[in-house]
């Protein structure tokens, strides 16, 4: 899935005011974190995620592999938070998130 700039600015927008709902500690991106990732994607679809740790480019690495293995478009990445988005797979009567058209 593709989005425009214009619904990637509507998420941003959204995301906002979420509080993060997975953290990535000082192990990194592990099969346990990837797995949260996936429950809260189903469950929210738009998710915030804190990443410790101050290398800037392990963020950047984290972040692309969490979009890589999950599906997910990345949204925004500011310091040390990540917003993802993934329209779920067992919402089927609406979704949770609602995009305008391009």
């Amino acid at each position: 899935m593709k989005l425009s700039t214009k619904q990637i600015a509507h998420l941003r927008s959204l995301a906002h005011s979420l509080s993060p709902v997975v953290m990535i500690g000082n192990i990194g991106l592990t099969d346990s974190v990837i797995k949260e990732v996936e429950l809260n994607l189903n469950a929210h679809e738009l998710i915030k995620i804190q990443v410790a740790g101050d290398d800037r480019e392990a963020r950047k690495a984290i972040y692309a592999e969490i979009c890589a293995k999950s599906n997910a478009i990345a949204v925004h990445h500011i310091g040390k938070q990540l917003v993802v988005y993934r329209k779920s797979d067992t919402i089927k009567e609406s979704a949770k998130v609602a995009i305008p058209n391009p």
